[in-house]
């Protein structure tokens, strides 16, 4: 609870360290304009244009229940990936063998396409759900699952002496020496899991389902209507960021305090 309170309390602080990055996505959306005075609206529709568009379908009771949709099957996948990934890395960093016995099977992993598993997947499990969750699982479970494995396979061997010397209990020894270093590369593997996660769950569910805001994009591809298209990632780019700068940095800037 306390430490809860300690993110809400920074929050403010944090919210106006990010004039930056709120100055490069201005920036971005100056060199969007650019393109559309160069290529057109047909090709690329302007930032006026397309948030015009994007604020029609937000007041569409429809477009919510495209995006529920699409959020439930990437969280779903990503939570299964993440819980699996975290767990078996650790098991597999506390253990050599294990740990060289799971590099063939990462590789695998890492190195099979993604549109590859969506093919499978479509073969093993039909047209739905389970299409997407399972592809958003494979795609995201290898990141997370090494992320976790060397953050155990990399932790200081003298530290873990000197806590055994002086017999620290076991949740000192995690709180102080384990976790910090362990979260320092799994929080990564995290976000770039969670990437992963949700531009996988848009591409299978442009080519394996008939809903969600995948299928939405493969309409408004079919249609020629690039402002919808575009409205559509806008959404998908606006979520990931909210996600991983609104609810995840805070968290990962509380818990590596003691870096500094």
């Amino acid at each position: 609870m306390k430490f809860i309170l300690k993110i809400l309390k920074d929050f403010p602080a944090y919210l106006w360290s990010g004039w930056g990055a709120i100055a490069s996505i201005l920036l971005f959306i100056a060199c969007w304009d650019v393109g559309n005075q160069v290529y057109g609206n047909l090709v690329l529709p302007s930032p006026l244009e397309t948030f015009k568009t994007l604020s029609q379908m937000l007041q569409d009771d429809d477009v919510w229940r495209e995006i529920n949709i699409t959020l439930y099957r990437a969280s779903v996948g990503f939570a299964l990936s993440l819980v699996l990934g975290t767990v078996l890395g650790l098991v597999a960093g506390f253990f050599a063998t294990a740990s060289m016995m799971s590099r063939p099977i990462v590789t695998i992993l890492v190195g099979m396409p993604p549109i590859a598993w969506i093919v499978l997947a479509m073969i093993w499990f039909g047209m739905g759900d389970e299409t997407v969750i399972f592809t958003v699982i494979v795609a995201s479970f290898p990141i997370i699952f090494v992320g976790a494995l060397q953050g155990t396979r990399t932790l200081d061997g003298d530290l873990k002496e000197m806590s055994e010397s002086f017999n620290l209990p076991w949740h000192m020894r995690f709180m102080d020496i384990y976790f910090p270093h362990i979260f320092s590369y799994v929080f990564p593997a995290w976000v770039s899991g969670l990437g992963m996660a949700w531009k996988i769950v848009v591409m299978a569910e442009l080519l394996a389902t008939s809903d969600g805001i995948g299928a939405s994009l493969a309409v408004a591809r079919s249609h020629l209507d690039t402002p919808t298209a575009l409205a559509l990632v806008v959404i998908m780019i606006g979520s990931l960021m909210f996600i991983e700068y609104i609810i995840l940095e805070p968290i990962k800037r509380e818990v590596e305090l003691w870096r500094s």
